[in-house]
Order: structure tokens, then C-alpha cells, then sequence
């Protein structure tokens, strides 16, 4: 069956993309028939045929266009100063999503690379969503336009600034004013990333 799976992919992939399959697999944990699939979405996207994704391509999708963080979501994808994706960004993105192995959780390796779904990059990746100008840290201000985003106009702007207020208090153990990504490991250390990061995309 694998054989049968591996054939079809090979003949779905441009020949550069070929050779790469392997590395994707290890890469992101995807086995042959899931990276199949996936390409059938990517290419089903991809409106002008050119092997990439720009972000009008995923404001197409109709789950991103209902989602209030359907920017927010896309941004993930893009590397910082790039307008395109090609099929193994697609893929190492969406990598993020795949459930954690618990077995490699308790016995990883400690100079292993740590692999795209584990719980550190699952909550990197969750992040970068609220790090807005991707300096390394999280302000008040996109924290703020975060909250907008999820809540619309239900919630005043007096209430999402309380909110904001004590969730950098609460987070801000350096007192700097910001949240850091160690900071946010520590704030999320009781959240069920699992739920957090299911994606219909998936599916």
C-alpha cells in the first residue's frame, strides 16, 4: 500500500520536489499518504499554479474567512519579509498541528532536534500568532489587537485594556513590560495545547 501511495505522490510533486519527500517526512512526521493529501489541498489553493501560496490564496479559505484570527492564522504561515509559501513551509507549518507523540515526549533525546509538534514548538508557533511585529516579545498593544480580534465590539475598550493589563502583570516576572516566550511557557504551563492547536486542517 505504501508503494501505491509513494507512486501516486510522485507523480502529484514537480521532480524537484521529489527528493525532498523524504526530508518532509522527517521533517514534520507526516507519513507518504497525509503529505499526498496535503498536497491536493496546497495545489487546490494554489490559483496561479505557480508551486506557492500567497496569503489571498488562504483569505479563500472559508474557515480563515469566518475566524477572527483568520490574519493572525495566515501570518503563521509567512516567514517574516515573505509574501510566499511554497509547498514545504505549507507543510512544516501545518506540522505544528499534528498531536504530540507522548513516547518521544518522556524519552527525547537531549540533543535531539526538538520535532514541530512538541510542546515548545506548539507553543512557539502559538507565540509568534501574538508576537505582531515578531521582535521576540509580546506588548500590550498586540496583545490588545489580539483580544479585538477575538471578541469584535462585545467587549469595551476600557475592559480589554483591564484585561491586557493583568494579563501582562500576571505573565511579566522581569517586570519589563512585556511578555517573553519563556514567560508564556510559564503562563501556559497548565493549558491543554493539544485542544489549543487541533486544526481542521487535518482533518
Amino acid at each position: 500500500m505504501g508503494s501505491i501511495v509513494s507512486r501516486l505522490l510522485s507523480r502529484l510533486l514537480r521532480e524537484e520536489e521529489i527528493e525532498d519527500i523524504e526530508e518532509i517526512k522527517k521533517e514534520t512526521g507526516f507519513s507518504h499518504r497525509k503529505i499526498t493529501h496535503l498536497y491536493r489541498r496546497f495545489t487546490s489553493l494554489d490559483k496561479g499554479g505557480n508551486g506557492t501560496l500567497s496569503r489571498d490564496d488562504f483569505h479563500r479559505i472559508p474557515e480563515l474567512a469566518i475566524n477572527p484570527l483568520g490574519d493572525i492564522i495566515t501570518n503563521g504561515f509567512f516567514p517574516e519579509g515573505e509574501d510566499q509559501v511554497n509547498f514545504r513551509g505549507f507543510v512544516r507549518t501545518l506540522a505544528h498541528f499534528r498531536p504530540i507523540d507522548q513516547d518521544n515526549e518522556k524519552n527525547k533525546n537531549p540533543s535531539a532536534t526538538e520535532p514541530l509538534n512538541s510542546r515548545t514548538n506548539k507553543l512557539l508557533f502559538a507565540f509568534r500568532l501574538y508576537d505582531l511585529d515578531r521582535d521576540g516579545k509580546i506588548s500590550r498593544d498586540e496583545l490588545l489587537q489580539v483580544l479585538r480580534m477575538i471578541v469584535g465590539v462585545n467587549v469595551s475598550d476600557e475592559e480589554l485594556g483591564s484585561i491586557a493589563d493583568s494579563t501582562i502583570q500576571e505573565a511579566d516576572t522581569n517586570g519589563d513590560g512585556y511578555i517573553s516566550f519563556n514567560e508564556f511557557i510559564k503562563v501556559m504551563k497548565n493549558v491543554d495545547v493539544e485542544q489549543m492547536m487541533s486544526s481542521w486542517f487535518l482533518r
